[in-house]
């Protein structure tokens, strides 16, 4: 067989299977969702993609690529590389970490913004970590947390979750699913720690996460 038929058989099973894709993809945007954590976050997402009815094939989720946000990025970078060289782009890739005691989350968060194509990448933070996201669904506080001698920032707000939540683990598969009832008021928290935030200049505490959460709830009917 010639090298011409060989690049044809080729193409013919690329194209074969982007069809494929195409026709298991729902018509609303392809995303990518890439969480610091195998665990935590990305049954979060996962529990808020089933609850909402959403497509495997249009929100991908991972958290298989370690807790360090520069490694989070650029695992991000390369499935995004990957899906553009397939013919099957993201719309959107959202790069989910926390800053806790991360090195390098200042140089993250730096990155992404200036990452291309442009509007495609996002860092949805969590400061100090994932769980002020949580607590936010039974109260409202703005709070800084600083780590203490063997007592981090991180482990300070999951000990202020547990108060509410005494069965949390992190890791649970069911976080999404039990506080479901809570979302609309951890957004409106989300949105006001935010905002108090960046009027006052700082970062502790705050989450994006409501950003990425509204997205996905209104995924199906945007344009």
């Amino acid at each position: 067989m010639g090298t011409d038929d060989l690049f044809h058989k080729r193409k013919a099973k690329s194209a074969a299977r982007l069809k494929r894709r195409e026709i298991n993809r729902a018509p609303y945007a392809k995303v990518l969702i890439v969480c610091e954590g195998e665990k935590t976050e990305p049954n979060y997402f996962n529990g808020l993609r089933d609850h909402y009815g959403l497509n495997t094939a249009n929100v991908e989720v991972c958290g298989e690529c370690g807790s360090d946000p520069m490694g989070i990025i650029r695992h991000a970078r390369q499935r995004y590389r990957e899906e553009k060289d397939a013919g099957d782009t993201f719309d959107g890739v959202y790069c989910v970490f926390d800053k806790d005691t991360h090195a390098h989350y200042d140089q993250a968060v730096d990155t992404v913004r200036r990452m291309t194509p442009k509007d495609t990448y996002f860092a949805i933070t969590s400061v100090p970590c994932f769980e002020y996201w949580l607590l936010l669904h039974f109260i409202y506080t703005t709070r800084p947390y600083t780590a203490l001698p063997g007592n981090s920032a991180g482990n300070q707000v999951l000990a202020e979750l547990k108060g509410y939540m005494p069965g949390y683990e992190k890791g649970a598969g069911t976080v999404f699913s039990s506080l479901v009832g809570q979302l609309e008021f951890a957004k409106g928290n989300a949105a006001r720690a935010l905002r108090a935030a960046e009027d006052n200049g700082m970062d502790n505490p705050s989450t994006r996460v409501h950003l990425l959460v509204d997205f996905l709830q209104n995924i199906m009917v945007q344009p």
